[in-house]
């Protein structure tokens, strides 16, 4: 009886201590939740104020909206230009990443080989290094093959940087139900036509999450496009909201416009998927 009461309090100790750790993290995350959704409100409600109203009423709703500030961005400055640049970046770099990343992964989850221990923390290490510790040999080896103002040529880097990638995709893959892939090999399919037509159909989810946090990586980007694309007609949509920067008291209302510009893609990708992000995150967490 005693023992059972011991058992008792020290399971109610062990709860206890859990709710402690709950409730500031939970406070912590509702506190910038509310400060991230009240920045990004006030970001978009200051695209529609004039450089007047910005000055008279900066945290406040317009009182009279106006497009004005779109339509410079858009018409009078061009904006569309780089609006399309960033969406050829994208879309070049995630068909590379995604088709290297998931086929390497699958491969190393399915087959056993020398040397594999050693190529996943090769991996793992690259998710630890920092870009900026290798920029001076990538911009060589781009200058050197004629890469640079370059859209593909970006792109490569951005492909090449599979780590993250690969690990969600190999967790994901370890979990697979080896009877379905091996039925598959005794129909006469080889290792290709299983990944195509049978692999990635299950594996919307992680494929879907990897896709839309790639997305938002390489929109956002500033740097690699910072160093690699200098030329305006080459430019991303950053690096054009960057070239506002250089007079911000002149141009800080279109400065919100721009930079609304670039967060409706993502904000709309967020709501769409937000629940495959993580459900594709969270697939190969845990064995059945």
């Amino acid at each position: 009886m005693g023992a059972t009461n011991i058992k008792k309090e020290k399971g109610g100790g062990h709860r206890r201590e859990r709710m402690n750790w709950k409730i500031p993290v939970s406070l912590f995350f509702v506190l910038y939740s509310m400060i991230t959704i009240f920045l990004v409100g006030e970001t978009i409600l200051s695209s529609f104020k004039t450089k007047i109203e910005l000055v008279e009423n900066l945290l406040g709703f317009p009182k009279a909206p106006t497009m004005k500030n779109y339509y410079t961005v858009f018409v009078e400055e061009g904006f569309a230009k780089y609006i399309g640049n960033s969406i050829l970046l994208v879309l070049l770099s995630l068909i590379l990443l995604m088709l290297v990343s998931s086929m390497l992964a699958f491969g190393m989850a399915q087959y056993s080989f020398r040397g594999q221990k050693l190529l996943q923390g090769y991996f793992l290490i690259g998710l630890m290094m920092p870009v900026q510790l290798s920029i001076l040999p990538l911009y060589l080896m781009l200058s050197r093959i004629g890469m640079i103002n370059n859209l593909p040529g970006l792109a490569l880097l951005y492909a090449a940087n599979l780590s993250f990638p690969f690990l969600v995709f190999y967790q994901f893959f370890l979990q697979l139900p080896k009877p379905l892939l091996e039925s598959a090999r005794i129909d006469g399919a080889g290792d290709f036509r299983t990944f195509l037509e049978i692999v990635i159909p299950i594996s919307r989810p992680v494929f879907a999450t990897v896709g839309l946090l790639q997305f938002v990586t390489i929109w956002n980007d500033f740097f690699l496009p910072m160093v690699f694309l200098p030329k305006k007609n080459v430019q991303t949509l950053t690096l054009a909201i960057y070239s506002y920067t250089g007079n911000f008291l002149k141009n800080w209302d279109k400065i919100f416009a721009a930079v609304t510009i670039a967060l409706v893609p993502i904000l709309i990708f967020y709501f769409v998927f937000s629940e495959q992000i993580v459900t594709g995150l969270t697939a190969g967490s845990t064995k059945e």
